[in-house]
């Protein structure tokens, strides 16, 4: 899949999914059902036993899903996360040589980022997306807002802190998507092997942006003015 197709679909649903489990079995568990229940996309972190394996698997077995690899911290693992089929790559910070590396290789990366040097700097550096994290320790959709103003143009990913409480939040206050692990994806749910609780999540999670958009554009039609 193309990066500009990968980057279009991430900014139309709004909404990256973070795997982060103890066993290959239960991220594919949690993999299926959050892809199946209309988000077709999912950021397998490296943190996950046998990660590279399971991105590889995905890709042949589930070519519909946008396959991401999430925490990659160095470009040996970028590499190998490139060979299994991986469609996107995230970092939880900024990396100048893995972003290099994304762009030489022409695919979708998303770099982390914190301070407004380290969202110019990565922007600048060739970053298709920019992830804020962790979003909430340090204002949550108040700092996203405050990024917008000197970053209209770049696409930014609020991760670190989304729920069901604060997701419309950071959609009204410029977030492009969400990046959200445990509060879509929670830990009992996998354990118990309760795919229509996540199918619920997905449900409402997918709700709240749609909902936040539309309340977004009307604060940007002509003649309206926000109350924000």
């Amino acid at each position: 899949m193309k990066k500009d197709a990968v980057q279009s679909k991430i900014e139309d649903v709004g909404i990256v999914p973070a795997i982060r489990t103890s066993s290959a079995r239960d991220a594919r568990f949690a993999a299926e059902t959050v892809s199946k229940a209309g988000i077709p996309i999912v950021e397998i972190t490296m943190t996950v036993p046998g990660a590279i394996d399971l991105i590889s698997d995905i890709v042949e077995h589930a070519p519909e899903v946008i396959v991401g690899a999430g925490t990659v911290l160095d470009i040996d693992t970028a590499r190998a996360c490139l060979r299994a089929g991986a469609h996107f790559l995230t970092s939880p910070g900024f990396d100048l040589d893995i972003v290099k590396f994304a762009r030489l290789e022409d695919v979708l990366m998303i770099a982390g980022a914190l301070t407004p040097t380290e969202v110019n700097a990565a922007w600048k550096a060739g970053s298709d997306m920019v992830k804020i994290f962790p979003c909430s320790q340090i204002g949550g959709d108040t700092y996203i807002k405050a990024l917008r103003g000197p970053f209209p143009k770049i696409p930014l990913i609020a991760a670190g802190g989304v729920n069901q409480q604060t997701a419309s939040s950071f959609i009204t206050a410029g977030a492009t998507a969400l990046g959200i692990g445990n509060e879509l994806i929670p830990r009992a749910a996998i354990e118990l092997h309760q795919p229509e609780r996540i199918r619920e999540l997905a449900r409402r999670f997918l709700n709240i942006v749609k909902t936040a958009r539309t309340q977004l554009n009307l604060w940007k039609a002509p003649g309206v003015l926000s109350v924000s």
